[in-house]
């Protein structure tokens, strides 16, 4: 099993937060948001590297990063930053579309775990991995119970469940079916990676819902129920949500 880090964004809703430093590398509670998510693959043996897809305009950002991270704290898994050599919002691969540039240049031919480099979460990535072993390792989803359907109008992919199998799945609808509400982590079997470049053919690029719901129809996608909280750092309001707990977190340890 390989990772993919999503950091090629250029995340424009939080400017000017964001105009010269990449959403990741943005810090919550004294760390960056990408440290967050390395520390979290120490217990996945299953690893056995890990990419970070960046843009050309922030690559010398992360390298940096990376130099200072990995001189003081001992790095879980090989890490490889990836240039998709894009410069602006406008030319932007995508969030599905950086998954296929990843796939097609390191030829991944492995199990991916897809994590959006701006999401912090509480739950744990060894069960997520362990959900998807039980479960004949069909593609998943995690999926957050935000438990109000009024909070979630036309902001989430929402998905039903017929026990852990998705049924139905819709990008920010207006209508909710569900409260189960999609969260940037992913874990895409080695033969469903085959199916990326014909789900840009039909979806967005910069929208992982759409191959989520592209797998829903063509193939199989299971959902790993969380409580814990998760944070798609893409406000103000999130990311100061963000930093109120973590911060109470590290006063509490």
């Amino acid at each position: 099993m390989k990772v993919l880090i999503l950091a090629a964004g250029y995340a424009t809703r939080l400017y000017p937060l964001t105009k010269d430093t990449p959403k990741p590398l943005l810090p919550v509670a004294g760390k960056p948001i990408i440290e967050y998510i390395v520390e979290k693959m120490k217990d996945l043996y299953e690893v056995t590297e890990v990419y970070v897809v960046t843009n050309a305009r922030f690559h010398e950002h992360f390298s940096r990063w990376l130099d200072h991270y990995s001189s003081g704290n001992p790095i879980p898994k090989p890490l490889t930053l990836l240039n998709d050599g894009t410069r602006s919002n406008e030319d932007r691969l995508g969030a599905v579309g950086d998954i296929q540039f990843v796939v097609q240049r390191e030829n991944v031919q492995e199990d991916l775990l897809v994590i959006a480099g701006d999401n912090l979460f509480g739950f744990s990535l060894r069960d997520f991995v362990a959900f998807y072993t039980e479960n004949n390792r069909a593609s998943s989803v995690v999926l957050y119970d935000r438990q109000d359907k009024e909070a979630i109008k036309g902001r989430y992919g929402v998905a039903v469940l017929n026990e852990s199998r998705i049924i139905d799945f819709e990008e920010k609808p207006q209508m909710p079916k569900s409260t189960l509400t999609s969260t940037a982590c992913y874990l895409f079997n080695k033969e469903d990676l085959g199916l990326v470049a014909q789900a840009l053919q039909h979806g967005k690029a910069d929208n992982p819902g759409d191959f989520v719901r592209f797998l829903v129809q063509q193939s199989c996608m299971n959902g790993f129920v969380t409580n814990e909280p998760c944070f798609d750092v893409g406000t103000l309001e999130s990311l100061q949500e963000a930093e109120e707990l973590y911060s109470k977190k590290v006063h509490q340890t």
